[in-house]
């Protein structure tokens, strides 16, 4: 017996505003029933994964122990930076000089990176 990895989940304030930031982040799909006010939001991205934005009462005080790790199809890592902070991320950390990433928080502060292209 085995276990599958079914989704992974990210505690939010507003789960609505931020699985609508990732879907215009990284071109998620809204799971129907998804709509603001909600208090569970799921999200599935382009390869089929699925993502769970959930409602907690308190906002994110220390760095995260998991994270996104993102990389760039179609567009260059900077393409992709850029996009992130014209759509309100900010950089936490960044390694494109010594190891070739970029450490980003979304608009609750949610560390992801930004990798480079295969």
């Amino acid at each position: 017996m085995s276990l599958t990895l079914s989704h992974t989940t990210v505690d939010a304030r507003d789960p609505y505003a931020l699985a609508r930031w990732w879907c215009d982040m990284a071109e998620f799909t809204p799971h129907e029933g998804v709509h603001p006010g909600s208090d569970e939001c799921y999200v599935i991205d382009p390869h089929g994964y699925t993502v769970l934005f959930i409602q907690v009462p308190d906002e994110k005080t220390v760095k995260n122990r998991v994270h996104f790790c993102m990389r760039p199809e179609g567009r260059t890592q900077d393409e992709e930076v850029d996009r992130a902070l014209a759509l309100g991320a900010s950089i936490v950390t960044d390694f494109r000089g010594s190891h070739g990433w970029v450490v980003m928080a979304d608009p609750e502060g949610n560390e992801f990176c930004v990798l480079t292209r295969k």
